[in-house]
């Protein structure tokens, strides 16, 4: 029952943050787009646009960081086994994210909020890329991490201590998963963020519109919608390549993740694999075998028999090759071998297959909406405001927050029974002296916290999208730039 419980708190918590992460990841870097079109062109509009935006952005970065905080803790609290296995590894990417992305984010991030009226207009340029460069490294650092997780490169057993320990640094940095859910993680996070701009400005276009306002304001929000939109689509496309090569990557290190993704129960003739849009109905055989580019897709009662009669050195073999430069699983397969009739090796598949499939097509569905945006506005077309526009600039920002969560759930739950995957199983992880009651008593906390921080961040939000762009001015910086006054 504990297991449960620390599960579910740490899903909820985490899902919870990374709504504010790829947000920030991506508006970080088109607010300071944004502001460079500014410093290029003169155009105020690029600069209330700059003002307009940045503000959302920093809501959001602040929401993001009290959120982040309580996820370390949770190593601690409910997973000091799994903290004491892998310290010597996980901690180190933690280390330089909070010693080089935070710090960097968090100066640069004040330099910029409060610098728009002392510093010079390119130094105070610098700033905003800066915090935006923070954001990529601490993306860099935590994707390494969990990417380790999912294959755990870089490290060996030392059965003295009982605990993994690194070998090499940069083979963290290199792992294969690592270099595939990167960019598909940042891909996402503008997916993320050109939705929200896309919707925020073409709702405040029409609305604006509605009320008469100046044919600037209407303009600057015109802009705004027509770079979201694109950037949406775009990163959309690249979302795509991204996820293709990922999935070809995890047929290889994760053959159960994917075969529970695609409810793979039988073994099928070489290159006869066929794909399920339903669980059960297959249709177009030889289409997984297209994806995926492997003749050989292995069945989930396959693995499963493999895992349980030869242990995890046979079990998590590709077409029949050895694992390639995992000296952990390979080293620690004896110790798992005396507890492998306790593990059952094979995820949830209902979970896996329904959250692989929300994930996409929940996405295809906002890039879908990035090409309405675009329709919506143009040659100079104004769309009406009303019911319709107002429930589109809802529901487009959710969509791709939805679809990243629908991923996460799905590379973390594909991942059981393992909490690193092929050595540690997630039961060994806990916390051997923390009971229900405490993970019960935190988790209500938790959830009582953040609901109030949803409050104040979905309130913060619409209160500084109604006031819209700061009023047009055409003076130098040190005098036009009104400082972002609710950051005080």
């Amino acid at each position: 029952m504990t297991d449960t419980m620390a599960r579910w708190q740490f899903a909820i918590t985490t899902v919870y943050h990374y709504f504010f992460v790829p947000l920030t990841i991506g508006l970080s870097v088109l607010v300071a787009v944004l502001q460079t079109a500014w410093a290029k062109t003169g155009n105020d509009a690029y600069l209330r646009l700059t003002k307009f935006f940045g503000r959302l952005f920093l809501i959001n970065f602040a929401m993001g960081v009290v959120t982040g905080i309580v996820q370390e803790f949770q190593f601690g609290m409910n997973w000091s086994e799994y903290s004491r296995f892998v310290g010597d590894i996980f901690g180190a990417p933690l280390a330089l994210e909070a010693l080089i992305a935070f710090f960097l984010e968090s100066t640069f991030l004040g330099m910029w909020i409060f610098g728009w009226d002392r510093l010079s207009k390119g130094v105070h340029l610098a700033t905003i890329w800066l915090a935006a460069a923070g954001t990529f490294i601490s993306s860099i650092f935590i994707i390494a991490a969990n990417a380790w997780m999912q294959n755990p490169v870089g490290a060996i057993y030392d059965a003295e201590q009982g605990r993994a320990e690194l070998s090499d640094f940069l083979a963290l940095l290199t792992n294969p998963i690592f270099l595939t859910q990167w960019p598909h993680t940042i891909a996402a996070a503008f997916v993320t963020a050109g939705a929200f701009m896309a919707a925020v400005a073409c709702y405040m276009l029409a609305k604006k519109a509605k009320e008469g306002a100046p044919k600037d304001d209407l303009a600057a929000y015109r802009k705004a919608t027509k770079f979201g939109a694109w950037v949406l689509i775009v990163a959309g496309v690249c979302t795509v390549i991204t996820g293709d090569l990922m999935g070809k990557q995890l047929v290889t290190t994760q053959p159960t993740k994917m075969a529970a993704a695609e409810n793979i129960q039988e073994n099928f003739p070489e290159g006869q694999a066929p794909f399920q849009v339903l669980p059960g109905v297959n249709l177009f055989p030889g289409l997984l075998n297209w994806l995926y580019g492997t003749d050989t897709i292995q069945s989930l009662p396959d693995l499963d028999k493999q895992f349980q009669s030869e242990g995890f050195q046979q079990f998590d073999r590709a077409a029949g090759q050895p694992i390639a430069g995992n000296a952990l699983q390979q080293q620690f397969a004896d110790q798992l071998d005396k507890i492998k009739a306790d593990v059952d090796p094979l995820p949830d598949t209902t979970v896996s297959f329904w959250m692989f499939r929300l994930m996409i097509g929940v996405g295809m569905l906002a890039v879908l909406g990035g090409i309405y945006f675009l329709i919506a506005i143009r040659k100079d077309h104004i769309p009406s405001a009303g019911a319709w526009m107002t429930c589109l600039a809802v529901v487009m920002p959710l969509l791709p927050l939805l679809a990243n969560s629908f991923g996460w759930i799905f590379t973390e739950m594909g991942r059981q029974p393992w909490i690193v995957n092929g050595v540690l199983p997630t039961l060994q992880g806990l916390s051997p002296s923390v009971g229900v009651g405490p993970v019960w008593f935190s988790m209500i906390v938790y959830t009582l916290v953040y609901a109030v921080l949803a409050v104040i961040e979905v309130r913060l939000l619409l209160k500084y999208i109604k006031i819209g762009l700061a009023p047009k001015v055409d003076v130098s910086i040190k005098d036009e730039a009104e400082p972002l006054s609710f950051a005080y």
